[in-house]
């Protein structure tokens, strides 16, 4: 048996490719790690928006097998004949086909391929996976429904149907797995992620919603297939803290469009031209970045034409957004991060309430209003309270919580766009609480597999969470209820990283997260769980805070757009650097001979 690591087991395909052999006819391999990329089959096959046909691997096993995890992508009217088209003729009634909305793509992140020669020239093949999602006809990435941690087929040569010893003939799948399997891989090479926007709940605000889109889906179809994304509703867990196009809404034959115009026909009910006002916002949203106008039609009946770009810059997403100005806590007091380049703020606290302080969330509100909520020290060492202070800058009276916890994470605000009372949340004692402008701290009821919450981190649409329970990474919509919060049923996460300490928001569509990948690693993982990036992985000790700039697709994201502590020292991201008290103005001289304070948990203002 030899056994080849992931880049190792790829050379010696491309050195076969070359030499036109196959494996040995006597020996196991295993590809230890992740399976490669469905982009390395492009070497054999090209680029393109279509994945490989089942001849382009020729009769290399470890290529062939990451096409046949790449067939399903694409318009799923035609993925069932597609992954067919790699099953041996006679096992091809093992795979009932389904149609339309019924096509659903299991989406799987693999860990190890394991292939076997068996004495009739066969091969079985076990593949070894994290099950992340159903990839639906819809563009939703539901949670995944199979349990399934391995699945195991054969492969065979297609020459024994011919008779002619030829490779260019390729392989077949014998004994197929009964489901569409499709590897995070070819998600990322094959489909476009998006995102739609539906209104919050209380209709503040446009709350973005992930979607996969086929890059084979002609360009010209785009704005139908949003449309209908739109009509159909958000996805199950957004459901809670946002609200769908009126029931029974349907579009009127399909999207069409010319020289950048678009006209979409809707058979909606009501006559609210507020709400037809904001369809028109969503849609422009929801079409990302497409130039050209659009003609909104309400049961035939047009509205006036809107240029796409123009409604995107007049109802912009989110505010204060532009440049991220850093802070962190020395010495128990809050001060200005200075990196040179870019705009330091200057602390938005009085002195006499900046003080006793362990770390904090500072937000703008309304008219500029200051909303400052700090975790601080207790009566006793290792005890804290939740300190609050809102109003202008600068906020000089603070409310206290009434209780003290041995453990509290750092607070956050859940960002509006009115004149509202702030509302927060902070977890305290594995508990999650929600808590108001006077620090009062009210339980939120959480349905987790794990009771013990760690971590909780707000986006910047106020609507959505992340929360880190018993390690293990989870999403949920907020619902404004009343004056209080509630949240709606948390979506737990597929990631490869486990032990999980930390999360925020990186992006409208990502979140930063910090756990182990072997060693101590941070990766950002989109809101769904599918696509994982390493960002940092030789953080080499426990993250125990983390903090990110959040940004929308529109805007560039900053350099050094995270910033996170380890073993009691503080760093930002890209170029990645320690944050040396040097760093840190309006410090203290230091005499000579003392060893400054370590900064420590370094927050963004916006």
């Amino acid at each position: 048996m030899r056994r080849l690591t992931l880049l190792g087991a790829f050379g010696v395909v491309l050195l076969l490719l070359g030499a036109g052999c196959g494996i040995p006819a006597a020996s196991d391999v295993r590809v230890d790690g992740k399976v490669g990329a469905a982009t390395e089959a492009g070497v054999v096959d090209g680029p393109g928006s279509e994945p490989p046909t089942r001849t382009a691997s020729g009769s290399l096993n470890e290529v062939f097998v990451r096409n046949f995890l790449s067939a399903a992508a694409g318009e799923p009217d035609r993925a069932y004949e597609r992954v067919k088209a790699f099953i041996a003729p006679e096992d091809k009634p093992r795979l009932q086909d389904k149609k339309g909305s019924e096509v659903a793509l299991n989406v799987v992140r693999l860990r190890e391929a394991v292939y076997t020669l068996n004495s009739d020239s066969t091969t079985t093949v076990k593949i070894t996976v994290q099950q992340i999602g159903v990839l639906r006809a819809n563009g939703i990435l539901a949670p995944p429904v199979a349990t399934e941690t391995q699945y195991e087929f054969g492969l065979r040569s297609a020459t024994f149907d011919n008779g002619a010893n030829d490779e260019r003939a390729g392989l077949y799948v014998l004994n197929p797995p009964n489901v569409l399997l499709l590897s995070d891989d070819a998600l990322k090479q094959y489909y476009q992620d998006e995102s739609i926007y539906f209104w919050s709940s209380d209709r503040t605000r446009l709350v973005p919603d992930q979607r996969y889109r086929p890059l084979a889906v002609p360009n010209e179809r785009r704005v139908n297939e949003v449309v209908k994304w739109l009509v159909g509703g958000p996805s199950d867990w957004l459901r809670p803290g946002v609200v769908g196009l009126p029931d029974r809404t349907e579009l009127i034959n399909n999207a069409t469009g010319a020289n950048g115009r678009w006209e979409i026909n809707l058979d909606m009910s009501g006559d609210d031209q507020h709400g037809i006002d904001q369809l028109i916002t969503q849609l422009a949203w929801s079409l990302g970045d497409l130039p050209g106008e659009v003609e909104l039609k309400i049961r035939n009946n047009s509205q006036p034409v809107q240029d796409l770009d123009e409604r995107r810059n007049s109802h912009q997403l989110y505010p204060n957004t532009a440049s991220p100005q850093r802070f962190g806590v020395y010495d128990g007091a809050i001060h200005p991060i200075d990196f040179g380049s870019e705009l330091s703020g200057v602390v938005p606290l009085a002195p006499e309430v900046n003080r006793n302080i362990v770390s904090a969330d500072l937000a703008l509100g309304k008219d500029r209003r200051i909303l400052a909520a700090m975790v601080v020290t207790g009566s006793s060492k290792n005890r804290y309270r939740l300190a609050v202070g809102t109003g202008a800058e600068p906020v000089s009276v603070i409310s206290r919580s009434g209780t003290e916890y041995s453990s509290m994470s750092r607070p956050v605000w859940l960002r509006t766009v009115d004149s509202r009372p702030g509302r927060g949340l902070v977890v305290a004692d594995g508990q999650l609480f929600r808590f108001d402008e006077a620090a009062r701290m009210y339980p939120v009821p959480l349905n987790l597999a794990s009771a013990d919450v760690t971590a909780v981190a707000a986006a910047l649409d106020g609507q959505r969470v992340a929360l880190i329970g018993g390690g293990r990474l989870y999403v949920a919509a907020v619902n404004p209820d009343g004056g209080g919060v509630s949240i709606g049923p948390p979506r737990q996460l597929a990631t490869s990283l486990t032990g999980l300490t930390a999360v925020d928001w990186g992006r409208e569509d990502r979140l930063v997260v910090a756990g182990s990948a072997g060693q101590q690693a941070i990766y950002e993982i989109s809101v769904e769980g599918a696509l994982e990036t390493p960002l940092r992985t030789d953080v080499g000790a426990k993250v125990n805070h983390l903090t990110a700039f959040p940004t929308s697709r529109s805007v560039r994201v900053p350099s050094g757009a995270y910033m996170y502590e380890a073993n009691g020292v503080a760093y930002r991201s890209s170029p990645f650097e320690r944050i040396e008290p040097d760093r840190m103005r309006g410090i203290a001289p230091v005499p000579n001979g003392v060893r400054p304070s370590n900064p420590s948990a370094p927050f963004f203002l916006y």
